[in-house]
């Protein structure tokens, strides 16, 4: 994408949360998750790419001991609908026996998350927790859910705070829609 064709995107897109409603949602689920995990010694992993920003904003709200990683599986690539999972990188720590919080900044349809949960629980994790940033009201029987959500989102394509549109804009401090969609 051009930057002038994504300075006209974000220029016509519908807000869906701003940064202020965001941050808000991050203290509170920092809260609910010191509350499970405080205690546990978790294994943190960021589903990377678009998990980075949830994760960076998060992780420093976590102030107990904890042990970080990541790991990179997606459905999209460039795509803008999801297909076969992609398995990019693993995480390098070991997951055995271990209490496993995955942060990820979309529960979309959930086939993702469900196989990274999958996955991990097949490679001996004790217990996997999902928190995502944002959980997209799409009407869908989704194959897992979150154990913590920061905010609902309507069933549009979204973008910013590590949302994407064709490569551009995660690194928004906000949430937006495309109009139109």
């Amino acid at each position: 994408m051009t930057p002038e064709k994504a300075r006209d995107l974000l220029a016509n897109a519908e807000l869906i949360y701003p940064e202020s409603t965001i941050q808000k949602a991050l203290d509170d689920l920092a809260g609910r998750i010191t509350g499970c995990l405080a205690d546990k010694n978790p294994l943190v992993l960021c589903v990377m790419t678009g998990g980075v920003i949830t994760c960076g904003h998060l992780l420093p709200r976590l102030v107990f001991p904890l042990d970080f990683d990541y790991l990179h599986a997606t459905r999209y690539g460039p795509e803008t609908r999801g297909g076969k999972i992609s398995w990019r990188m693993a995480p390098w720590t070991s997951v055995k026996g271990r209490s496993v919080l995955v942060i990820d900044d979309i529960l979309d349809e959930g086939v993702t998350l469900a196989a990274v949960k999958q996955s991990l629980l097949r490679l001996g994790a004790a217990e996997v927790l999902l928190a995502v940033l944002v959980d997209k009201q799409n009407g869908k029987d989704k194959p897992i859910a979150a154990d913590f959500v920061g905010l609902a989102v309507p069933d549009r394509f979204l973008f910013g705070f590590g949302m994407d549109v064709d490569g551009a804009w995660r690194n928004l401090p906000a949430i937006y829609a495309k109009k139109g969609d």
